[in-house]
């Protein structure tokens, strides 16, 4: 018996899911989440603070690059929404006035949930390292830890990863000491 095509979802399916959830197009593939923690969105928010300053607004820090929380990434025929991404100026020197980007990230950030940790690890990196996004960071703060990947060809490689309350510098944003115990305040 032949098996009937899977039809790929569209941006119009995507558009249909409730607010209350959080939707993505993943290999042709409608995926829908429930919204994030609480725990996961500290997390992810107070990240966004330490590397915003620094980085976005260049206070205390290097400056150039442009970091977002939860933008839509249309990245050929997926639509991602990383918690954060960060592109530099140099790639994007501004900010362009649509509601998604299709402009691949320099950096992307997924914070693992236990709904969302193997889409993030597997399905959305091969993603990234497709689209040639240079560095990806995962961080459980479950676990409390930090996982700094590295695109080398078209494979991840770990760089370093951390747990509990150390102090780091991890690659793209090392030109800093981050205290990843801030990243698990509650």
């Amino acid at each position: 018996m032949a098996e009937t095509a899977k039809r790929h979802a569209t941006y119009e399916d995507l558009l249909a899911v409730p607010n209350s959830q959080l939707a993505q197009i993943i290999d042709g593939e409608l995926v829908v989440l429930p919204r994030p923690t609480l725990l996961h969105s500290r997390s992810a928010s107070r990240l966004s603070m330490d590397l915003g300053s620094p980085f976005d607004r260049g206070r205390g820090g290097p400056g150039g690059w442009l970091i977002l929380f939860e933008p839509e990434l249309h990245l050929r025929a997926d639509v991602l929404v990383p918690d954060l991404a960060g592109w530099r100026r140099e790639r994007m020197p501004e900010l362009p006035e649509s509601a998604a980007c299709t402009l691949a990230p320099d950096w992307v950030c997924e914070v693992l949930s236990p709904a969302t940790q193997s889409i993030d690890r597997v399905r959305k990196m091969n993603i990234y390292a497709r689209e040639g996004v240079p560095y990806a960071w995962l961080i459980d703060p479950s676990a409390q830890t930090l996982e700094v990947y590295k695109l080398a060809g078209e494979l991840w490689t770990r760089c370093a990863s951390w747990a509990g309350a150390e102090k780091v510098r991890a690659e793209p944003f090392d030109a800093i000491e981050l205290d990843l115990a801030g990243l698990w305040e509650r």
